[in-house]
């Protein structure tokens, strides 16, 4: 009689994909407003970068509730509420001239600094961190 043998097991498993940073148009502290999905049109501070994932969260935007258990004897339970992360790609910058969405450039200046420059009015966007 033949032995049984599970062939699952001899097969070379496969590993995940490594993931690919995203460079991003966007960072901590930038003004921005969502352009599509449920939350569309509201602005916000963005107040996390999620590069490794291209994801950011953004100031009163995508807020879910997490019940969270207390820990110690006289600490109650309760319901959090917190801003989750959305996709970098539904959120645009808003220019700082005149105050409407914008597609943002890197423009690298003579001394070798790299800024954001608003395609809209050609305005450098400031780093807000």
């Amino acid at each position: 009689m033949r032995r049984l043998v599970y062939r699952k097991l001899q097969r070379a498993k496969r590993k995940p994909a490594p993931r690919v940073r995203v460079r991003m148009h966007i960072t901590k502290g930038d003004l921005v407003v969502v352009i599509s999905g449920e939350e569309k049109g509201k602005r916000g501070k963005v107040l996390r970068a999620l590069p490794a994932k291209g994801r950011v969260v953004v100031e009163g935007v995508n807020i879910v509730k997490r019940h969270r258990r207390a820990r110690q004897q006289g600490e109650e339970s309760q319901i959090v509420e917190f801003p989750a992360a959305i996709a970098a790609s539904k959120v645009m910058l808003i220019d700082p001239k005149d105050d409407r969405p914008t597609r943002v450039r890197r423009r690298v200046d003579q001394d070798g600094t790299v800024e954001r420059v608003a395609v809209r009015s050609g305005e450098p966007i400031p780093r807000n961190r």
